[in-house]
């Protein structure tokens, strides 16, 4: 229902069909009475008696509101008061007294609530603080509806604070003061410390730590405005104390676990920050102090060259990667390069020079390259210093001479255990690899975004453990013993067909050109000419065969022929032929020298090889063997059933001798296929020994492929390929000092050893000793001529 004074402002409705007056102008005059007004009062005084009714509402109202009950007159009615008194005027007395009435709450009523809890503990005083603020808050809404008008126009026009801010900062002054006062500092400083031990508590493990006081009250210090200037310098130091504790107690453990440690702190550091909203400065700073406390006052311990060495040992790459991401932290990550290498240069010298598993040291430097190269991608972010400073490490002890001292052969041992390696791989000896070695699946994610073929695939994993293998090629500065023994495995794989894979090889060879250029793989590459030539001298002699019936024969021969320049030198061993074999070798003789005038054929059967049927009780079967296991089991169709041939007897007829011979009946009759059978029994042949037929021999398969013991180096061959390569080492030597003088005429001793080692590093160390004694050499031979402490060269 509309107020009186909304209907006065209505208008009135009508009655047209009424009479709307008393005049009557045509029923005759009417009387007249005039009353007298009421006595007059004054209007000002009413007006100011509204003025002192709603002032003492509004005191009223606010009694009420801060005692925490509703006020008696209408919310409406005290904003329409308000804003009264403001229109007439008085917003100033009733910002005063708005003030005056919060002041006087708070210090008579809600701070000696607090300092009542102050007798029973720092967390009672929090505790009662944040109740008071969150009373607070809920009063102020209620203020500062009611005195909206005042807010928004007295206060907005005279630049005063908002009833808001009034509020915020009439309740930080009492709880948190600026300056000292009788009970202030003690009350904001329990707060405070109480928080504290919340952080405390939370960092220890404490199961009194209350999650959801500790987030209000911080965001109580943040509305209050006294977070920066006065918790956060308190926290950050008792944050400094606690680190410093932590530190000195972790630091008896052992690198791995105290690296756990700081990573379990930091982390909760870093999550205790975001849970309970603290700000990104203070976050920054906390960590800050952790790391200068942690990482920079105990780097010492963190770059500890033993501990280091432990977890490179023990392949932990997740401790290394803590440690780097620790280290990284304050920005000194790059000073754990110093131990790295010296750890890469201990365990690789401990390698080279370890004489008893010497057949290993390829596969145990991969496997420790391998290990490396994982913890720089997983552990250290693909660091490039890291990367830089094993190269560095890998290339001093592999080319430290006193390491390669400790091995009597005087050159490179990791060039020849190189090849071997590359020599077993081209085999197909892929799966004799640790798996450590070969490609995980972030190998394989990186080549096929690459480009390349997946390493799953098996050739591409050849590939790949060739091109891990060159890279220790890389760092050999002595190559000429990796080329003396790839040349020689080379060899042996094209000649008794032991390569995998054909292209495999010539990859390789592509790779080895690539690193060394074509005057490194010139023979190398002549040995694959010498097989296509050879192939096709074959095809046009079964063609010259096939041209007439006293050609042909029983024995399919196959003949390759060598140039000797290209090919390693092999020793002429005296063999005995079949007559069948020997015709078709003579045969073969005159048929290539009628084509090629002037070359001669020097036969080595030490490398010849050839398949022959046998037929026992037990079924027939073809052996695989070499010339000297050939030339011994055919001496065996002339002999009795019963009937045996001695040791000497082999020997005359097959015209084999010493080691040659023993290790061919030995590999016949003491291995794995024992076709015959020694007398007596036992796995070392004696001259004494004769040998029979072996009737029971059997095997599941048809083909059976009998070990060919000579292919096996021997330690005089190994010597033997050592002093060809040191004495090729010396020629190298005098050839640059005479290149080196041809141009240069004259120059001084120090000068031309340091020219000489400077042309000769690619192809292998010399010692200056050396080099001297190549100058003497050729002073006596004429080429130089010495004058004073300088030579001269002799036309």
């Amino acid at each position: 229902m509309a107020s009186a004074k909304a209907r006065g402002k209505m208008p009135e409705v009508i009655d047209l069909t009424k009479r709307q007056s008393a005049f009557q102008p045509h029923s005759g005059a009417r009387k007249l009475v005039i009353k007298n007004l009421r006595s007059p009062v004054s209007h000002e005084a009413r007006i100011q008696e509204y003025y002192a009714r709603t002032e003492r509402e509004l005191d009223a109202a606010l009694d009420a509101i801060f005692a925490g009950q509703s006020p008696a007159i209408p919310l409406e009615r005290l904003y329409r008061g308000v804003e009264d008194m403001c229109r007439n005027g008085s917003a100033d007395k009733v910002y005063r007294m708005l003030k005056d009435k919060v002041d006087r709450h708070l210090r008579g009523v809600v701070l000696p609530r607090i300092q009542n809890a102050a007798k029973v503990s720092n967390l009672e005083v929090l505790r009662r603080t944040l109740a008071e603020w969150k009373t607070w808050n809920s009063q102020t809404i209620l203020i500062r509806s009611t005195f909206s008008y005042l807010d928004r126009t007295y206060l907005l026009l005279k630049s005063l604070p908002s009833i808001n801010d009034l509020a915020i900062t009439r309740l930080s002054r009492m709880a948190f003061p600026a300056q000292a006062t009788e009970s202030g500092p003690a009350i904001g400083a329990a707060s405070i410390s109480a928080i504290c031990e919340l952080i405390d508590m939370d960092r220890r493990g404490d199961q009194r730590m209350d999650a959801e006081l500790l987030k209000d009250s911080i965001m109580m210090l943040y509305v209050l405005g006294v977070y920066t200037k006065q918790f956060e310098p308190v926290y950050l130091q008792h944050s400094e104390a606690y680190f410093k504790e932590f530190g000195e107690t972790c630091s008896p453990m052992g690198l791995k676990e105290y690296i756990e440690a700081c990573e379990r702190l930091l982390e909760r550091e870093d999550y205790r920050c975001i849970a309970y909203n603290l700000d990104s400065t203070t976050e920054r700073q906390s960590m800050t102090l952790a790391h200068n406390i942690l990482i920079d006052q105990y780097a010492d311990k963190l770059l500890h060259g033993g501990s280091l060495s432990k977890l490179l040992s023990d392949r932990d790459i997740k401790s290394l990667k803590g440690l780097y991401d620790l280290l990284r932290l304050s920005g000194i990550q790059k000073k754990l390069k110093t131990p790295w290498t010296d750890y890469i240069r201990e365990t690789g010298a401990a390698i080279v020079s370890d004489k008893e598993r010497g057949d290993e040291m390829v596969i145990r430097l991969l496997d420790l390259r391998r290990a490396l190269d994982l913890t720089v991608r997983d552990a250290f972010n693909k660091d490039e210093d890291f990367l830089w400073g094993m190269r560095e490490a890998f290339g001093k002890f592999m080319n430290d001479r006193k390491i390669a001292e400790c091995w009597p052969s005087g050159t490179s041992k990791i060039g020849e255990m190189t090849a071997k390696h590359i020599d077993m791989l081209l085999r197909g000896g892929i799966r004799a690899l640790p798996k450590e070695l070969l490609s995980d699946v972030k190998d394989r994610a990186a080549a096929e975004k690459a480009g390349h073929a997946s390493t799953a695939d098996e050739d591409a994993e050849l590939d790949r453990q060739l091109d891990q293998a060159l890279e220790l090629f890389r760092f050999i500065e002595g190559k000429d013993a990796f080329e003396a023994f790839y040349k020689k495995d080379l060899a042996r794989r094209l000649l008794m067909g032991r390569s995998a894979s054909q292209d495999a090889e010539r990859n390789m060879l592509t790779k080895l050109r690539g690193e060394c250029g074509s005057n490194f793989t010139h023979n190398l590459e002549q040995m694959f000419k010498d097989q296509e030539l050879a192939k096709d001298e074959m095809e046009a002699y079964k063609e010259w065969c096939q041209g007439s019936p006293d050609r042909t024969g029983k024995v399919d021969l196959q003949v390759m022929i060598l140039s000797a320049a290209a090919w390693p030198t092999y020793p002429d061993v005296r063999l005995n032929l079949p007559d069948e074999v020997a015709t078709r070798i003579e045969q073969f003789d005159r048929h290539y020298k009628s084509k090629h005038t002037g070359r001669v054929l020097t036969w080595k059967h030490s490398l010849a090889h050839c398949s022959i049927k046998a037929t026992f009780p037990k079924g027939a079967k073809e052996l695989l063997v070499s010339a000297f296991q050939a030339a011994v089991l055919l001496l065996f169709n002339d002999v009795p059933a019963d009937g045996f041939l001695s040791y000497e007897q082999i020997s005359a007829a097959t015209g084999l001798q010493g080691g040659d011979l023993d290790r061919t009946l030995q590999s016949l009759a003491c291995g794995k296929a024992r076709v015959l059978t020694k007398h007596p029994k036992g796995r070392d042949v004696d001259p004494k020994d004769t040998f029979t037929f072996n009737k029971a021999f059997t095997d599941p398969k048809y083909r059976v492929k009998i070990n060919q013991i000579q292919l096996k180096e021997t330690k005089e061959e190994n010597k033997a390929t050592h002093e060809k390569i040191a004495q090729d080492r010396r020629f190298e030597t005098q050839a640059a000092i005479v290149r080196i003088m041809k141009s240069r005429k004259t120059m001084g001793h120090a000068e031309l050893v340091a020219e000489v080692i400077n042309l000769t590093k690619k192809r292998g160390s010399v010692e200056p000793a050396a080099i001297k004694k190549e100058i003497e050499s050729l002073i006596e031979k004429d080429y130089l001529e010495r004058e004073e402490n300088s030579y001269t060269y002799l036309a």
